[in-house]
């Protein structure tokens, strides 16, 4: 039997319906306790609430995913308002954030707006005393800590990072948390990040359905991919299995009020 593990992010709604009951019915069997089951959008925001009441395990947050075309205020105004009627049952916002990829492939896109509307995201998680989610890659990720210093917002997590040891050293030195998906078993990127990251401010998640290469390649992103994760965590920080699965498992447990 497995150590016990959270799924710190997870688009649970991005799955076809027999791939999530796949899950949710193996989770006992993977140790898998809580899925963080975050979302992309309003549509995504209200499944995510729906899961949540079916499944006590899955534990909601509401956000608009920013590698998308902005939404309309229209939208903006039924996620806050969703946000505030459901904030008991919530444990964070998002994920939200800056649109790093949509940038490559539109180089001219003004990223402004996104900016405008993640400080909306970052008010609306101080007022309701709610963690907040970010993806937050590269050059973004110095934004960002810039912003989240501006609302002195400490209850921050960097989903699936990428970016130099500076901006990391500040990101730690604030006192917020990253984690690490399935790609920590064969990207030296992820592993050089681990490396430099307290235990103590680590955690695990698929962000599935997004599929893995390695082992995982042509397998449908599961929640039990974690235990590799751990396991290669574990070998990088010469650290006892043990101790990897019980810190991680409780910085997530207590990051996110569960």
């Amino acid at each position: 039997m497995y150590r016990k593990i959270i799924d710190a992010h997870i688009h649970l709604d991005m799955y076809a319906d027999t791939e999530r009951l796949q899950i949710l019915n193996g989770l006992e069997q993977t140790s898998a306790e809580s899925l963080i089951a975050v979302s992309t959008n309003l549509a995504s925001s209200l499944r995510q609430l729906e899961f949540a009441q079916m499944d006590s395990r899955i534990k909601p947050a509401i956000g608009y995913h920013p590698e998308q075309l902005l939404p309309s205020e229209r939208e903006i105004e039924g996620i806050m308002q969703l946000i505030d009627a459901n904030r008991d049952v919530l444990v964070a916002v998002g994920e939200v954030g800056l649109p790093y990829y949509l940038r490559q492939d539109e180089p001219e896109m003004d990223v402004g707006p996104y900016v405008v509307l993640l400080e909306r995201f970052m008010q609306k998680a101080v007022a309701c005393d709610l963690p907040i989610v970010l993806h937050a890659v590269y050059q973004d990720a110095e934004l960002v800590c810039d912003l989240l210093e501006s609302y002195d917002i400490t209850k921050a997590h960097f989903h699936w990072f990428k970016g130099d040891d500076a901006v990391l050293e500040r990101m730690l030195r604030n006192g917020y948390v990253l984690s690490v998906t399935p790609d920590v078993t064969y990207e030296q990127e992820i592993q050089h990040i681990v490396k430099q990251t307290p235990l103590s401010q680590l955690m695990v998640e698929t962000d599935g359905p997004w599929p893995f290469k390695g082992q995982f390649a042509k397998k449908m992103t599961h929640p039990s991919m974690m235990h590799q994760s751990l396991y290669t965590i574990a070998h990088i920080k010469g650290i006892s299995l043990e101790k990897t699965y019980h810190q991680i498992y409780e910085t997530t447990r207590n990051f996110y009020r569960l």
